[in-house]
């Protein structure tokens, strides 16, 4: 649990991490590297349309 206070608030962490973790990190060996470029330049656009939405 590491330094969490409870096992909820480390559930609550992870399950977004390992959603944003896959977004932004595809699965490079399945991908040729022209394909892996595009892949992560769509999710860094998409996090960062997300990240401008929930600030504004």
């Amino acid at each position: 649990m590491g330094r969490f206070k409870s096992p909820g608030q480390a559930q609550r962490f992870l399950s977004l991490h390992d959603q944003t973790a896959a977004l932004l990190r595809p699965k490079r060996y399945r991908l040729t590297a022209v394909s892996y470029r595009h892949a992560r330049t769509d999710a860094f656009s998409l996090w960062s349309d997300f990240a401008a939405k929930i600030t504004a």
